[in-house]
């Protein structure tokens, strides 16, 4: 099932996604919902952001590459996370599919994007196992975690580099039915292909993250948890288009403008 959210004739609203129709729902799938009468179609509406969180988690340095070949451009020896430790991010940055990601007038040149599975909390959840944590989940969507990267250096919190407005692209719908172990991500800037990989190659899977988080912390229906990402990106500038494909989920693509150009 695809739980997609989106605004026609002045509402916004929760609909279950068939094909290029949407059945639209009063509710939403995490409080409960009744269906409706009213159907939309998907080219007829504004796709919004699929969920605003409660909290908006992130995982860093998750995948082997990704922390070998960042340490390569920087001149340094690579160091592999010994345990999964998870940030935030804020939900003010969240922009939905096909909207643009706007790079600041004062940002330099220095602007990545990074693809990411994102798992999205469906059911309150505390002191998860491994084996059952994904159980809380209502599905996955799709995130683009875009960073300036000498902020990144100069900030001591990444306030700017990462959570600047429109930093956080998500979407474009939660899918419920997704096999992980079968997945791929594939990033492409202006239609080519700068990063592929395996998306459940991670250094600590969604289960290890969610039971070690729920030790200390109530995960919440609507939470988000972004998984981390692979390889790197080249510098993305003003008039770029980034898509980025999960597959069995589908395209979040983003344009890239710079303010005041």
């Amino acid at each position: 099932m695809r739980w997609i959210r989106f605004t026609a004739e002045g509402r916004t609203a929760y609909g279950i996604l068939e094909g290029d129709r949407i059945a639209e729902v009063a509710g939403d799938p995490f409080r409960g919902y009744d269906p409706t009468s009213r159907k939309h179609d998907l080219s007829a509406v504004k796709i919004e952001v699929p969920v605003i969180p409660p909290t908006f988690y992130a995982a860093g340095l998750n995948y082997v590459e990704h922390v070998m070949e960042m340490a390569a451009k920087r001149g340094e020896t690579p160091n592999i996370p010994a345990k999964p430790d998870m940030g935030y991010r804020a939900a003010n940055a969240l922009i939905a599919h096909g909207e643009n990601v706007v790079i600041p007038a004062d940002a330099t040149e220095k602007i990545h994007y990074e693809g990411e599975i994102v798992a999205v909390v469906g059911k309150k959840a505390k002191n998860l196992t491994e084996e059952n944590a994904l159980s809380c989940l209502l599905g996955w969507t799709i995130g683009n975690d875009v960073s300036e990267r000498t902020w990144q250096k100069a900030d001591r919190t990444f306030w700017r580099s990462k959570n600047t407005d429109t930093f956080k692209p998500m979407g474009p719908w939660i899918e419920t039915d997704f096999d992980l172990d079968a997945a791929e991500t594939i990033v492409r800037l202006n239609g080519e292909i700068t990063s592929r990989f395996a998306t459940n190659h991670m250094l600590f899977g969604v289960a290890k993250f969610m039971a070690t988080m729920t030790k200390n912390i109530t995960l919440h229906p609507g939470d988000v948890i972004w998984m981390g990402t692979d390889g790197v990106s080249p510098d993305v500038k003003h008039g770029d288009v980034v898509d980025i494909e999960i597959t069995g989920l589908g395209h979040l693509t983003n344009p890239f403008i710079r303010e005041g150009v």
